[in-house]
C-alpha cells in the first residue's frame, strides 16, 4: 500500500498511546485524522486540542461519511473487541483496513530505523534516545509508548531537510506486532516473560525475539543486546551494567540526592554522566540509548549536553509532589520485576520511609500467571491499598480477581478498595511516600490525590 495515496484516516482506539503517536504524525502530515474510543481522556482531550475529531459512542451513525471510501485508511489494534459496531461494521464494508503494527511498517520500510523492543524499558530507551537524535538536529520521528516530558508528547518531529530521514519506533512484542517491522538497527533491552496470553511460555518469546533480530537487515544490520538477558547474535552489539562488553556502565553513585554514572565505550569512558531517571533498572535503559547514540558517531559532548536536559516519561518515576512531610510517585509498573525496581529505587533514594503503595493489576492473564510473583512483590510495601483488575481487553477468568490476590500477599496492612472510595482511604493511612503504580486507569487519581496533599501538607516542589 502507497500511504501517499491516503488522503484521511480513521483509528478505531485512538486514544491508546501507540494509537495515538500514529495519529498525531498523519495529522501534522496534513491528512483528514478521525478516530473513537470509549473513553474521554487526557490524551484523546490533546488530540482533539490539534485538529483531530474524535467520537466516544459505538454506533455506526458517528462514522464519517468517507470512511469506506478506497482514499481512507482504517486502523485498528487487537485490543479491539470483536462485538464492537463500528468495528462489525467496517470489517465487512471498509476498503483498506490494516492493524497499528502493519501501519508502522509501512511508515518505516523506506526510511532508516531503528527500533527498541524488550519486555521492560523500550519506553525509556526509546523516548531518550529520541530526545538525543532531535537534541543534535538528526531528521528524526519517533513513536514513543509514553509522553515525553521534554516534549509533552509521544510524537518526537524533527524535519530537516536534505538530511537522512530516521524513524525511531518501539518494537511491540504483544500478538507479535514487532514482527512486521524490518529495522536497521534493533535493539532489546529484556526478554523477562510478559504477554502470557501471546506467550504462555518463556521459550516462545524468546523465539519470537530472534525471528525479530533476523528481520535486521542492511545499512547497519545490528542489534544492541543487553548482554545479562538475552541470546547471541551474529550481528549483536553487546552492552552491560555488570560486565565489560562493548560498551558497558559502572561506577553507579548519588551525590547531593542526584545519580551519576560513567560510560564505557569501546575506545573510552565518559565519567561522571548524570542518570535523569533514578534506578539501576535505569541505568540499563539508559545505557542502551547511550550505546546507540555512541554507534550513531554522535559526538560525546552532544549527548552529554541531552542526557542533562532529558526530563523523563510521565508515569515512569514521576513525582507529583515532594515536601518536607509528604511525596508523592506514579509509575507505570504493571509487572513483578518492574515493581521490585520501582521499591527498590523508591527505598535507595528515600531510606527509611514508610511506603504506601496502590496497585491497580492489568489483565486478568498477567494476574493469574503471576499472581505470586505480584504477591511477593508488593509484600515489600510498608501498606497497600489494591485495586480492582484492570481488564483492558479480555474478560474475566473465573477465580482471578484482587481479593484472592490479597489473600496471598502476607502483610498485615493491606485492604481491597475501588477507584471512588481510594482518596478517602489514603487519608486514614499513616505514610511518608505514597505510590499509584499500575498500567490502567490508575491515572486518574494523579490529580485528586496530587489537589489533596496540597491541600493538606502545603507547598510542593515538583519534578
Amino acid at each position: 500500500m502507497n500511504l501517499n495515496k491516503i488522503d484521511s484516516f480513521y483509528f478505531i482506539g485512538i486514544g491508546g498511546i501507540g494509537m495515538s503517536s500514529l495519529a498525531r504524525y498523519f495529522n501534522t502530515m496534513g491528512k483528514t485524522v478521525y478516530g473513537h474510543d470509549k473513553n474521554k481522556t487526557f490524551l484523546t482531550k490533546e488530540l482533539e486540542k490539534e485538529g483531530i475529531s474524535i467520537n466516544y459512542h459505538d454506533s455506526i451513525e458517528t462514522l464519517p461519511k468517507w470512511v469506506l471510501s478506497q482514499q481512507c485508511l482504517i486502523v485498528y489494534t487487537s485490543a479491539i473487541p470483536s462485538h464492537h459496531k463500528q468495528w462489525m461494521y467496517l470489517i465487512k464494508y471498509g476498503k483498506n483496513i490494516k492493524k497499528r503494527s502493519q501501519v508502522l511498517s509501512l511508515i518505516t520500510e523506506n526510511a532508516i530505523c531503528i527500533a527498541i523492543g524488550g519486555t521492560h524499558g523500550k519506553t525509556t530507551t526509546c523516548t531518550l534516545l529520541g530526545h538525543i537524535l532531535y537534541s543534535v538536529g538528526m531528521n528524526v520521528t519517533a513513536f514513543l509508548g509514553g509522553i515525553s516530558e521534554n516534549y509533552q508528547s509521544n510524537l518526537i518531529l524533527n524535519r530537516i531537510l536534505n538530511r537522512k530521514k530516521i524513524f525511531l519506533v518501539e518494537a511491540d512484542e504483544f500478538d507479535h506486532s514487532f514482527l512486521y517491522l524490518s529495522p536497521n538497527i534493533a535493539c532489546l533491552t529484556s526478554l523477562d516473560q510478559d504477554h502470557v496470553d501471546t506467550y504462555p511460555k518463556k521459550e516462545s518469546l524468546k523465539k519470537a525475539y530472534i525471528t525479530f533480530s533476523k528481520r535486521v537487515k542492511k545499512p547497519y544490520k545490528k542489534i544492541f543486546l543487553c548482554k545479562e538477558e538475552s541470546f547471541l547474535s551474529n550481528h549483536a552489539i553487546y552492552y552491560s551494567v555488570l560486565k565489560k562488553e562493548n560498551y558497558y556502565s559502572n561506577h553507579l553513585y548519588m551525590k547531593e540526592n542526584k545519580w551519576y554514572f560513567d560510560f564505557h565505550t569501546p575506545i573510552k569512558t565518559w565519567k561522571s554522566l548524570p542518570l535523569p531517571i533514578p534506578g539501576k533498572h535505569n541505568l540499563k535503559n539508559i545505557t542502551a540509548a547511550l550505546s546507540i547514540s555512541d554507534y550513531l558517531k554522535i559526538p560525546e559532548e552532544k549527548i552529554r549536553k541531552a542526557l542533562f536536559l532529558f526530563k523523563g516519561i510521565k508515569r515512569r518515576y514521576s513525582i507529583h509532589y515532594q515536601s518536607s512531610k509528604k511525596i508523592y510517585i506514579d509509575d507505570y509498573a504493571h509487572h513483578p520485576t518492574e515493581i521490585n525496581a520501582l521499591i527498590d529505587t523508591v527505598r535507595e533514594c528515600f531510606p527509611n520511609k514508610k511506603i504506601l503503595g496502590i496497585f491497580q493489576p492489568h489483565l486478568f492473564s498477567r494476574t493469574q500467571f503471576f499472581e505470586e510473583s505480584f504477591a511477593k512483590s508488593l509484600e515489600r510495601l510498608d501498606t497497600l491499598i489494591l485495586l480492582d483488575i484492570y481488564p483492558a481487553r479480555e474478560f474475566p477468568i473465573n477465580g482471578i480477581n484482587s481479593s484472592n490476590l490479597l489473600k496471598k500477599i502476607k502483610m498485615n496492612s493491606k485492604e481491597i478498595s475501588t477507584m471512588p472510595q481510594v482518596l478517602e482511604k489514603v487519608k486514614k493511612k499513616c505514610f511518608d511516600i505514597i505510590m499509584t503504580i499500575g498500567a490502567g486507569d490508575i491515572d486518574t487519581l494523579i490529580i485528586p490525590i496530587k489537589e489533596w496533599l496540597c491541600k493538606r501538607y502545603g507547598k510542593i516542589n515538583e519534578k
